[in-house]
């Protein structure tokens, strides 16, 4: 049984805890801006000829498993691929909308979102949002709750459930640990057509948006990532809809921007409650106490001190 003062100090934590989330700004869920610092991609799907080869160095370098079909087999673009456990980054063919062009390749990974929900939704900080943009998980932290494969708006993270102990959430990490020492991420390095240029984040806007003027016969007059859920870390342009090419219609508001200003609303109203029971909490302590003096005084023995 839970003693009093430990339920006085559950309580008064849970009040505590409680005025101080209703007293958060919602300010707080105002749309967050990129890190001065961050990094990320462009890519260019009119230069992408599917040859893989950011497949295979993104394989080599995250120590993945072979795939079921080599790297230079083009027999897997029969089929559409998602990123797996086993896969990082995919690249998928697409029918071509123009007449000097019959196939169209895109490359998907973790986006590497401005204000990610999968650091949002974690409810142990296991992932993480760095300056440098690149988000990462923590094994030693993560306590396999899922909720950040759930959140995510493009289902990028995966979880290994075949693996009963120590389950990782596996995605592309932006080659972040290459990035602590000044290298690019593998894909961007090993791309020979140069479909994949990384940079400073404002810098690839720069650019991006610099190739649609000077070609706008080339490119649809669209930079898919620069707003869509708040931003993104990579950044594509491409020669017809985004649409037909598999992307996602997304909302320029980042998701935990409208699911903290929820959870503040609900905190908020929570708030009289949770003080009410704490408050009736301090009076059942009281009368307890009070009791037990006076049961010591009717026996002629002192009331004992509590601390």
């Amino acid at each position: 049984m839970i003693s009093r003062r430990r339920f006085l100090k559950l309580a008064g934590a849970a009040a505590g805890a409680t005025a101080l989330e209703s007293s958060v700004s919602i300010a707080s869920t105002e749309r967050r801006e990129p890190d001065p610092n961050a990094l990320g991609c462009l890519f260019d799907a009119t230069l992408c000829v599917g040859c893989r080869q950011c497949e295979a160095a993104c394989n080599r370098v995250n120590e993945l498993p072979p795939p079921d079909r080599p790297f230079e087999d083009p027999g897997v673009f029969r089929e559409h691929r998602d990123t797996s456990i086993r896969a990082y980054t995919v690249v998928n063919r697409y029918d071509s909308r123009a007449p000097d062009r019959k196939h169209v390749h895109v490359k998907t990974q973790c986006m590497h979102c401005v204000d990610p929900s999968c650091v949002s939704a974690c409810l142990v900080g296991a992932m993480r949002k760095h300056p440098n943009g690149a988000v990462t998980w923590d094994t030693v932290a993560c306590i396999g709750c899922r909720y950040c494969v759930v959140a995510c708006p493009f289902g990028v993270p995966r979880y290994e459930f075949d693996k009963g102990i120590e389950p990782r959430v596996m995605k592309c990490t932006l080659c972040y640990p290459r990035l602590e020492q000044g290298l690019m991420p593998a894909c961007a390095e090993a791309c020979p057509m140069e479909a994949i240029k990384f940079g400073p984040r404002a810098r690839l806007l720069e650019v991006a948006h610099a190739r649609l003027e000077k070609h706008p016969e080339r490119y649809v007059d669209h930079v898919y990532g620069e707003r869509e859920v708040g931003g993104t870390s990579w950044l594509y342009i491409a020669p017809q809809s985004f649409a037909s090419l598999g992307f996602l219609d997304l909302p320029e508001d980042a998701p935990p921007r409208t699911t903290e200003a929820i959870q503040h609303g609900v905190f908020k109203h929570f708030a009289a409650p949770i003080l009410i029971y704490a408050g009736l909490g301090v009076l059942m302590a009281k009368s307890a106490r009070r009791r037990q003096q006076e049961d010591a005084a009717g026996d002629g023995e002192a009331p004992a001190d509590e601390g």
